[in-house]
């Protein structure tokens, strides 16, 4: 069986970028902790600043599942609040080539 390659966006409100940013930190230095993390690295776009971008490898499904409902994803989500200018966009990849 594969890994699962998981691609996120997460837009920040103009002024917001910080508060997304210090949460999106600590975020990924507990979920690297994780059963079944493979990879997980935090990126922001350069051509459209405030957009973060995380890059996750999970060794399958089951391990994407319990990550969604970690204490610190939730926490995450919560610090997010009012501070992001769309939902997270979570996009589980298929390989094709």
């Amino acid at each position: 069986m594969s890994n699962l390659h998981v691609v996120a966006t997460i837009p920040a409100k103009p002024g917001s970028e910080n508060a997304v940013r210090a949460a999106l930190t600590a975020l990924v230095e507990a979920s690297r902790k994780e059963d079944g993390c493979v990879s997980y690295d935090l990126y922001e776009s350069t051509s459209a600043p405030g957009t973060f971008v995380v890059v996750e490898v999970w060794t399958d499904q089951h391990a994407l599942d319990i990550h969604m409902k970690s204490p610190h994803m939730r926490e995450a989500a919560a610090t997010f609040g009012s501070h992001l200018s769309a939902a997270p966009g979570i996009h589980p990849l298929r390989p094709l080539a």
